[in-house]
């Protein structure tokens, strides 16, 4: 049985259980001991996001972050808690306030990376500009899909920096914290990252390609006001017009590994998966033909390829990280056996097939940026299309066992049904609870649903990769109980992302909470709520009222029963008890690949809600299939 770990607001024990369940000692600080686990409360940094006001203190911090940055070994990247901690410690000894913890991080990590990226080609490189470094006033660029189109009109500083970056072969991008800035470096055009932005948009663009270990050299704006604001223009050309080749090997990243999986299915799709029925345009038109072409064709386009990222991670972290540690040169691609990349795409296989079905029960539009495949082709093709895709997956990862061997390759034909099935009683139990709502929904009902719905397909992919690399006995009541918390922290994260607008959920705060799903925030209310109380939130789902009026009130009284602050607590526990489960794990390079997915998967968000107190919850235990 799979018991998950609870969800309490007690402090995470310094001690927590190991993959095979024995507790390992807290190391000496003293002692030299790698890696470094991860012990305590993280703090929000949110708040403590100010720049110096004088040229001469941020040059003072600038210098002293240099100086500590330069013995650091570039081996290995440090995690965010180190930073912080290194950025305390440099505060305290200049006497400095805590509110330039931010913009110290910042530099340090600059100065970090600062060799590297200077090793990095200039055509390999991507300079990242804000809009609000423009002119407000009278600017003639206008936004194509890649950022503000500057006409090199020299009114502006964007202007001398772009000119001169494109000269040198740079990829320019102006735009606010776009989310195209990973997809360009995973699909390989760019190795390094020179950004202007606002502390905030520093923590929330390139945070994430700094965890990846893309090398990044950020310079801060001196106000976050996005009108007209102004930066340290000596700090750019630091390193925009220089290249220095490194002798030494570059710090170990996940890049490669992202390459990979999406290369799976860019230039080794056809390789991979040849066509049986679709192989010319002749038969792909034919009604042979279509399915397979229409289901070969969403495999292959859209979305982020996450999941097969986990399923090649996990393979690669427990053989000894060949792939992201073999390659000196930036920009390279990892190998893997086609073997471990055919089960790659059975997970984004099966992935799809649950967004086609997803997307006909919730009546979605659009996806990947075109219309659902329900309204392109049809309800009944498109439910056809999901199917196909389900079969693809499984004769995807049957063929596995000619290299791996059959018995690894029934472990994960089992894990995967066990995730299919726990997936529809996920979705199943939404949907039988949107159709016949049950006002007495408690938070742990909540979570009950969020640990089928998505928890399962983080556990099969994780699970998929290490199984392929070896025996995974060691790893039974870790992975579940991980991913359990990893799925449960993502979709609370989902739903205030929803209330914030999120530009990478959707544009509308608030949209998806008037769908009438049994969510934790709806739960949380409830719970809080008297019969009256009750009464309001039933009258408001079932209201014809305006949206904006039902959702100001809705956000009126998730606000008063401090749903908002409870949900963003426990996507904190959830944090922590992933972290806790990933401290005593061995090898050291899975551990760090845990880490790596609780940084990207649970993100903090750049404004925290506020702190409130959490009640005692417990994730659910879910018993295995046929248990």
């Amino acid at each position: 049985m799979d018991i998950a770990a609870p969800l309490e607001s007690t402090p995470v024990s310094s001690n927590p259980p190991s993959a095979t369940g024995s507790t390992s000692p807290t190391p000496d600080p003293a002692d030299d001991v790698t890696p470094k686990k991860r012990k305590g409360r993280r703090r929000s940094t949110s708040h403590l996001k100010a720049v110096p006001e004088t040229l001469a203190l941020r040059e003072q911090i600038r210098a002293a972050a240099e100086t500590l940055a330069a013995p650091l070994a570039t081996g290995e990247p440090f995690t965010k808690d180190e930073l912080e901690q290194m950025a305390r410690k440099l505060l305290a000894e200049m006497e400095q306030p805590e509110k330039f913890l931010g913009f110290t991080m910042v530099l340090l990590g600059n100065y970090y990376w600062k060799r590297q990226l200077l090793a990095v080609p200039f055509e390999r490189r991507m300079l990242l500009l804000p809009h609000c470094l423009k002119h407000a006033e009278g600017c003639p660029a206008d936004y194509d899909e890649f950022g503000l189109d500057c006409e090199k009109c020299g009114a502006c500083s964007i202007a001398d920096y772009k000119v001169r970056a494109e000269e040198l072969g740079y990829k320019v991008l102006v735009a606010e914290g776009s989310p195209i800035v990973l997809k360009i470096i995973v699909e390989g055009y760019v190795d390094g990252i020179v950004g202007v932005a606002c502390l905030n948009v520093l923590e929330k663009a390139i945070d994430k390609v700094l965890l990846a270990g893309v090398p990044s050299f950020a310079i801060p704006l001196h106000s976050g006001d996005c009108k007209n604001t102004s930066l340290d223009e000596a700090w750019v050309w630091e390193v925009l017009e220089k290249y220095e080749p490194l002798p030494e090997p570059p710090t170990t990243s996940y890049v490669p590994v992202m390459r990979a999986a999406n290369s799976i299915f860019r230039d080794d799709f056809e390789r991979l998966l040849p066509r049986t029925r679709s192989a010319s345009p002749e038969k792909a038109a034919s009604p042979l033909g279509k399915t397979e072409d229409v289901s070969y064709d969403w495999l292959a386009n859209g979305g982020k390829r996450f999941r097969p990222f986990i399923t090649l991670a996990a393979y690669d972290a427990v053989k000894g990280e060949r792939s992201i540690r073999a390659d000196e040169e930036h920009g390279d691609i990892a190998e893997f056996p086609d073997a471990v990349s055919r089960v790659a795409m059975a997970i984004e296989a099966f992935h799809k097939a649950s967004l086609v079905h997803d997307d006909i029960q919730d009546d979605d539009l659009f996806r990947y940026g075109r219309e659902t495949l329900h309204r392109s082709e049809g309800m009944g093709p498109a439910i056809n299309i999901g199917d196909y895709l389900i079969g693809l997956g499984y004769r995807l990862i049957h063929g596995c066992g000619a290299e791996f061997g059959s018995e690894a390759a029934c472990d994960i034909l089992d894990s995967m049904s066990t995730a299919h099935l726990r997936l529809c009683d996920g979705q199943g139990a939404e949907m039988a609870w949107q159709n016949d709502p049950d006002w007495s929904l408690t938070p742990l009902d909540a979570l009950q649903i969020y640990a089928l719905k998505t928890s399962p397909a983080f556990e099969a992919a994780l699970y998929a990769g290490l199984r392929l690399a070896g025996t995974t006995e060691k790893y039974r009541e870790m992975v579940p109980a991980f991913c359990r918390q990893l799925g449960v922290g993502f979709q609370i994260l989902n739903d205030l992302k929803d209330w914030r607008g999120d530009a990478n959920n959707k544009l509308v705060a608030g949209q998806d909470a008037l769908a009438l799903r049994p969510t934790l925030l709806l739960a949380f209310a409830l719970q809080g709520a008297d019969d009256a109380g009750k009464r309001e939130l039933q009258q408001i789902f079932e209201s014809d009222e305006n949206d904006h009026s039902r959702l100001t009130r809705l956000r009126s009284l998730f606000h008063a029963s401090g749903a908002f602050q409870k949900a963003d607590a426990l996507v904190e526990k959830s944090r922590e008890r992933a972290e806790a489960l990933a401290d005593d794990v061995e090898p050291e390079g899975l551990r760090r690949l845990m880490y790596f997915l609780v940084d990207t998967v649970l993100a903090e968000e750049e404004e925290p809600l506020p702190t409130a107190a959490v009640p005692l919850v417990t994730l659910p235990i879910v018993e295995p299939v046929g248990a």
